[in-house]
């Protein structure tokens, strides 16, 4: 065996030295350490500030080393330590992740040259409504809430991201179901999905008022004896008084007793 110009011996195919591809696990850094309590909000908001999207939990689980339980007891300090500050803790279909506030959305977007949003429409900001509220739902439960066609703004709403896509719904044809994403929580402003605005309650509709019952006349008085028969008034018409047969249906009309 020669020696390589650079003093090594050249090494065979039967002596070849192992490489890192060829023992990934020799290679691999162990996970940190288990955070205390007390850094674990700050760690959480550092991982969520260096992501470029949402964030899952179970990623957060892992990268961390803590459980699921311990993530969610460091989400609420994190929260209540972004409120006064510029930045929120946002918590949507799609994971959590670290948005700015809502008040200062004005700054934000002149700073950084941003066009003005675009107002939705009416007939949109109605179909984002019912969708909102009525979640999963299918564009026919749309239609029959709103009484028109909503596939344009259906289509505007999946186009900026507002709605998408939750399935589908039992039932022939299986229509598609929709549901809000997370973007909506980021164009309103929302941090979770239970921010959302509660309805009003529905007024109650004003019962039509029952007609009084006509009073009878010569209605006898009741009698405060107990067990003593009342009279029956008479049906017969009284001297010069026409019989009301002109407003009666012939098929209504009983026959007279011959008694």
């Amino acid at each position: 065996m020669s020696p390589d110009p650079d003093g090594t011996d050249a090494a065979g195919p039967d002596t070849a030295r192992p490489s890192a591809a060829d023992n990934p696990a020799s290679e691999a850094e162990a996970p940190p350490p288990e955070p205390s309590a007390q850094a674990l909000p700050a760690l959480i908001e550092a991982l969520l500030f260096v992501a470029d999207g949402p964030v899952e939990a179970s990623a957060l689980t892992r990268a961390l080393n803590i459980s699921g339980p311990r993530l969610q007891g460091a989400l609420e300090p994190l929260a209540k330590s972004l409120a006064n500050r510029g930045m929120r803790l946002q918590t949507g279909p799609e994971g959590l992740q670290l948005v700015t506030a809502p008040e200062t959305a004005p700054y934000v977007e002149y700073f950084l040259g941003l066009e003005a949003r675009r107002r939705l429409s009416n007939a949109a900001l109605e179909t984002l409504a019912v969708v909102t509220y009525r979640q999963p739902v299918t564009r026919a439960t749309v239609e029959s809430i709103r009484g028109v066609n909503s596939d344009a703004p259906i289509a505007t709403l999946r186009t900026r991201g507002l709605i998408a896509e939750g399935g589908r719904a039992p039932g022939p044809g299986r229509p598609l179901l929709f549901v809000t994403t997370q973007r909506f929580l980021e164009h309103f402003g929302l941090e979770h999905p239970e921010d959302l605005p509660k309805l009003p309650p529905l007024e109650e509709s004003e019962a039509p008022e029952e007609p009084d019952e006509p009073e009878t006349a010569d209605q006898p008085e009741e009698s405060g004896e107990p067990g003593t028969p009342q009279p029956t008034p008479s049906t017969e018409p009284t001297a010069g008084q026409r019989p009301a047969t002109d407003s009666v249906p012939p098929e209504s009309r009983s026959p007279k007793s011959s008694g």
